[in-house]
């Protein structure tokens, strides 16, 4: 049987129960998801759905990552609900895909751990299955193992094999909507021009489970534990003066009540130059260079190779007396003499972060 995994907090609950339920059967595991965005968010859940498959002892094939055609087939859907005409677009694109799988590879039988999905609807799922069973003749296996306590169970089947909890279906659109809903940024769509990992972000979760999985392969104890902390992710800046554009870079926390700011500079205290609105202080790239002992010749230099976290914060500190701070602190090459306006979007927020503890 082929069984369509579409992520690891569904899939082992469910390959467990087929297990049982079907010990005849060989399954096989067919990992086809091309609406989860963005890329990264599709390595992550990958990459649980590997070492899940492992600890089942179950065969898994990766199919092709084809985001364009899946774009293409829901376009003008891009509003619709979750459970709505989108979801049936995605589901019919999937089934149609593990069935040509099946199809190739011999199979009889097909089946997707989205049936074990609160998400989803388990009707909507056997339609789309059994149409593809009259196209293609194999069969749509429809088990519902989320009835009778499933859904409990499949929550403790998680935590006890530490899987990656995602907290959203998948897909731009969806991911959009459910933010929006919860008043909340959707930082898993900002993508820093430095490539730099950020705080809770997906690229920070797939170093966390990577190494996870090195702990196992060593045969050593760890626990994953979240904590709450201040998030932050950085839009746009810019300063102007004299309407002539000035390169400039924002430490971690740079926050403005506006999205501009007209102010001119007010007093230099220790190489710290106070502007005389929103708190906005401005510091050179030498003073930057001096206290981190770095060695950045241009602010275009330092955009795209910043330094750490851990150094910004430092900084930050240093100028404000806070590594918390959200006073903007701004980096220019040289001390502009006349009236300034800054331009700075950002965005602060709580959010939750896992953290690794080897024992």
């Amino acid at each position: 049987m082929l069984v369509h995994i579409c992520c690891s907090v569904d899939s082992h609950f469910f390959l467990e129960r087929l297990q049982r339920e079907f010990a005849d059967e060989k399954l096989t595991g067919f990992f086809y998801n091309p609406n989860i965005h963005p890329y990264s968010e599709y390595r992550l859940r990958l990459l649980d759905v590997e070492r899940s498959c492992a600890l089942l002892d179950i065969e898994l094939i990766t199919a092709e990552y084809d985001y364009e055609t899946w774009l293409e087939l829901t376009k003008g859907l891009e509003s619709e609900p979750e459970k709505g005409k989108r979801c049936e677009v995605c589901f019919d694109r999937r089934f149609e895909v593990s069935a040509q799988k099946a199809v190739e590879l011999g199979e009889k039988s097909f089946t997707t751990t989205l049936l074990v999905s609160p998400l989803k609807s388990q009707q909507q799922l056997k339609k789309a299955g059994d149409e593809f069973y009259k196209q293609s003749g194999v069969k749509f296996i429809s088990v519902d193992y989320r009835s009778g306590g499933g859904t409990q169970e499949q929550s403790l089947c998680a935590k006890e094999h530490k899987l990656y909890r995602q907290d959203y279906c998948g897909c731009l659109y969806g991911l959009n909507m459910q933010r929006t809903t919860q008043d909340k940024t959707a930082s898993e769509l900002y993508s820093p021009i430095d490539a730099a990992v950020l705080p809770g972000s997906i690229e920070q979760r797939i170093e966390l489970y990577e190494r996870r999985v090195q702990l196992e392969n060593q045969d050593r104890d760890y626990e994953i534990v979240k904590e709450r902390f201040l998030n932050y992710r950085q839009l746009h800046c810019s300063l102007s003066s004299n309407s002539e554009k000035i390169d400039v870079y924002a430490l971690h926390y740079s926050t403005l009540p506006r999205a501009i700011c007209k102010a001119t500079i007010t007093k230099h205290i220790d190489h710290i130059s106070y502007l005389s609105r929103d708190n906005v202080r401005l510091i050179t790239l030498e003073y930057l260079n001096r206290e981190l002992l770095s060695s950045y010749a241009t602010i275009q230099e330092l955009l795209y190779n910043p330094p750490p976290l851990k150094d910004q914060l430092r900084l930050r500190e240093i100028v404000s007396n806070s590594p918390y701070s959200l006073s903007p602190i701004i980096v220019t090459k040289n001390t502009p003499k006349t009236k300034m306006v800054l331009r700075l979007q950002s965005r602060v927020y709580q959010d939750t972060v896992e953290r690794l503890i080897v024992l």
